[in-house]
């Protein structure tokens, strides 16, 4: 009789946790796997993992950059499920860029950004930032070749924020170069300002959510409502489980990279930033660095900020693209984003060349104000077409440029991480 009761209580306990997470009905729609797949909860479960391999690979690991190195091999080679612990940290960290990142896709083609969302779209925007500079500080710490020099690419990036990029750089950096000031700056953030402040966002960012009454869904499939345990809540456990299970494999058959010892005096070729800069990286190789780096990143940044500011004639909520139109210009401006960004990119790559066109002036107008110039006439005659062909409202039309710069950066660093060789020369793999 004891035992039921203690049973029973540890239950209601359990249930409380869910019903403080999640109202107590959900409309069904909302649950529809194929609605949201699940990424929001898939992105939490990847933190958590995280979290704890991190805090064991925290005990061994020494951020110095005559030990940081060997204390990685000893993790590696010494500890019972070292390498594991690592790899799983290394995996689940990747994959935790990525469903952000879908997640935020997500997000934007269901329509749930409009009105009272707005605000929870720009923690979302914030989350994902600290997704991808939790990752990047963390890229450093094996202190290895390929984190090494990768670290000190990124960084040189800063060097162009127009007057005060040197000592922004330097302040990063905690010195002029990549040394054991940034090792030692890049572990405290990695392991405890990012984490805290991704659980703080979090933690509101879900709030919210509850607080908008869950995801975003039709109207017209608002009626009927289901028990969130069990409807919700095996669906997100199931979700986790297989999850979980998939980093495991990933874990157990491929290991975390670890290259050479970091050696400052020798640089591989070619060297290369993160994965997730490989479009901004690409774009140094077409564009003045001003225009690369900063202009360009910051304009696209503000742009998604904006986005839910924008008076349109009607939100289309809860509806993958929107609408059928949308299906079509979201199809239409990946075509012509995939081709035009590859045309441009060979055509930079082989054929024009404006710096040395217009050697005459300065190379920020002759490689940075002239093509983005172009850039930018080509883009607005594009919508002037898509506007007379399709006759698209504010959000498909918004839906088509978002599309075209995002299927954009993505061929720029397919291109960067796969196809440039030595001296970042265009190449086959």
């Amino acid at each position: 009789m004891e035992e039921t009761t203690i049973r029973q209580k540890k239950k209601v306990r359990a249930r409380n946790l869910i019903l403080h997470l999640h109202p107590p009905m959900v409309p069904r729609a909302s649950i529809r796997f194929t609605l949201t797949f699940g990424l929001g909860g898939m992105s939490a479960v990847l933190f958590i993992l995280q979290v704890f391999t991190g805090i064991l690979l925290r005990f061994l690991y020494s951020p110095t950059p005559n030990d940081a190195y060997d204390s990685i091999l000893s993790v590696e080679n010494n500890i019972l499920f070292g390498q594991l612990v690592r790899n799983i940290h290394h995996w689940s960290g990747i994959l935790f860029v990525i469903i952000t990142f879908l997640h935020l896709l997500r997000t934007f083609y269901t329509g749930a950004f409009y009105w009272k969302r707005r605000w929870n779209w720009i923690i979302g925007i914030a989350l994902m930032v600290i997704v991808i500079f939790s990752n990047f500080t963390g890229y450093l710490l094996p202190w290895d070749q390929l984190a090494y020099w990768a670290v000190t690419v990124s960084t040189s990036m800063l060097n162009y924020f127009p007057g005060i990029g040197e000592q922004l750089a330097t302040f990063v950096r905690g010195g002029s170069d990549v040394g054991a000031p940034t090792l030692l700056i890049f572990y405290n953030f990695h392991t405890a300002i990012l984490p805290v402040t991704l659980v703080l966002l979090m933690s509101f960012h879900f709030w919210r959510v509850r607080k908008n009454k869950g995801v975003v869904i039709p109207e017209q499939e608002k009626s009927e409502m289901v028990p969130t345990d069990p409807f919700l809540v095996s669906k997100e456990l199931v979700t986790a489980l297989v999850l979980i299970a998939f980093v495991l494999l990933l874990s157990i058959f491929f290991d975390a990279p670890l290259r050479e010892r970091a050696d400052p005096a020798f640089s591989p070729n070619p060297v290369k930033a993160p994965w997730y800069f490989m479009g901004i990286q690409e774009l140094l190789m077409h564009f003045h660095p001003f225009f690369a780096a900063i202009l360009i990143p910051v304009l696209f940044l503000a742009g998604i900020i904006w986005l839910p500011f924008i008076k349109f004639q009607k939100p289309h909520e809860g509806i993958w693209f929107l609408t059928q139109k949308g299906k079509k210009l979201a199809v239409t401006a990946s075509l012509i984003s995939f081709v035009g960004t590859l045309g441009a990119v060979l055509l930079d790559e082989y054929v024009i060349d404006f710096e040395s066109w217009l050697s005459d002036l300065s190379p920020l107008l002759s490689n940075g104000l002239i093509p983005f110039g172009i850039l930018l006439i080509i883009l607005g005659g594009t919508i002037w077409l898509i506007k007379k062909r399709y006759n698209p409202d504010k959000s498909e039309m918004v839906l088509f440029i978002f599309t075209f710069l995002m299927m954009s950066y993505v061929v720029l660093s397919v291109i960067g991480i796969w196809f440039r060789g030595p001296g970042m020369v265009l190449s086959w793999p």
